[in-house]
């Protein structure tokens, strides 16, 4: 009797239940919603299969590539950003995995630009960063829905693009300037 309720236990178990991975159709129409209206139809689209790995779910047409929600978060987060941005982004999901985080996460891609093992533009590149508390497959609508946008400008400095390091959720400002991870943040006002 006590391996039944042992073995119960573990079936019911939050730790051990797996997430649940949407379809891909509604993977790809959550994940596009990150991007320009315009250039939702052409996009690549990544997202996950029931191993929690990433895949790709639709081949693109345009210069966007559109990561869909992890399933295994509890907060609803999508990204769309320009394909040259690919090789940074898929380095930064691969360390992610390895449990490398944050600024050590941050260091490692930076190095690795630097010593030229990791492709990164030197142009201005788009990513477009979407949250919310949910999302509603049956209206294609984000609970709490929130945008925001990051334009990647590798080394730039405040003296170089005039903008201040100083965050702020009205106006522009420039993260890690002067590095290889240096971005524009753009925060809209939150409702």
């Amino acid at each position: 009797m006590k391996t039944r309720i042992i073995a119960w236990t573990i079936l019911l178990s939050p730790m051990a239940a797996a997430a649940v991975v949407p379809a891909p159709e509604i993977q790809i129409a959550a994940a596009v919603l990150a991007a320009p209206a315009e250039l939702r139809e052409g996009a690549a689209v990544l997202g996950y299969n029931e191993q929690g790995e990433v895949v790709r779910l639709r081949e693109g047409k345009n210069e966007l590539i559109c990561l869909a929600n992890d399933p295994g978060k509890t907060r609803f987060s999508v990204a769309c950003y320009h394909r040259e941005l690919e090789p940074y982004m898929a380095r930064g999901r691969e360390l992610a995995a390895q449990k490398v985080t944050g600024q050590a996460r941050n260091d490692i891609r930076w190095k690795e630009v630097a010593e030229g093992k990791l492709s990164l533009p030197r142009e201005p590149r788009t990513l477009y960063v979407l949250t919310g508390s949910g999302f509603d497959a049956g209206s294609g609508k984000v609970t709490d829905a929130y945008l925001r946008w990051v334009i990647y400008v590798p080394f730039a400095t405040p003296e170089s693009t005039g903008l201040s390091t100083k965050a702020a959720d009205n106006a522009p400002w420039l993260m890690f300037p002067g590095t290889a991870g240096a971005h524009i943040m753009i925060n809209p006002p939150k409702k």
